[in-house]
């Protein structure tokens, strides 16, 4: 019988989850598209809830993004704190990896679980080329969190002067 027939322990597959998680944070395209096409679950969480690809696209790797992505990875499903892929390259700035997501299918006003969309998140930090991209996909500017705060409300909170201007611009 070949080694190839024994079955994984327990702390063997946390090993070998953990060494694929590490894969999706460094952007290991290559080393995902191999392991995707023979058979990993696309959806694979770890501990906090975040799939591989929330990994790939926090820490701006679109070619990993793209190559989960093909293999049906969903940009919707959110981690244990409510975050999608889509608002975590927001927060990070990388207009790329949100291109890939959206053409990707994630949902242009996605919101966490505490209303916060994408939007919201590029205004709060500035970004404005992500701005203007995720607005011209169809965002609402005028959409709120539980909170009640718009993406325009964010931006002046955090004192993001560039996005304020801009959105009070689109506004009128």
């Amino acid at each position: 019988m070949s080694d190839q027939s024994r079955q994984m322990t327990p702390e063997e597959a946390a090993e070998f989850a953990e060494q694929v998680f590490n894969k999706a944070r460094e952007g290991d395209a290559a080393m995902m598209a191999a392991l995707l096409s023979k058979g990993l679950p696309a959806n694979l969480r770890n501990h906090k809830g975040d799939t591989m690809l929330m990994l790939a696209a926090y820490h701006g790797h679109v070619e990993t993004v793209k190559v989960l992505l093909e293999h049906k990875a969903d940009p919707e499903i959110r981690n244990d704190n409510g975050q999608s892929p889509i608002a975590g390259a927001a927060f990070k700035g990388d207009l790329a990896v949100v291109t890939a997501l959206v053409e990707g299918g994630a949902q242009i006003d996605g919101a966490s679980f505490d209303g916060r969309t994408a939007l919201m998140m590029a205004a709060m930090f500035n970004r404005v080329a992500i701005v203007d991209y995720l607005i011209g996909k169809g965002a609402d500017p005028r959409a709120r969190d539980a909170n009640g705060v718009t993406a325009l409300d964010a931006a002046k909170t955090m004192g993001a002067t560039d996005t304020v201007a801009q959105l009070e611009k689109l506004l009128g």
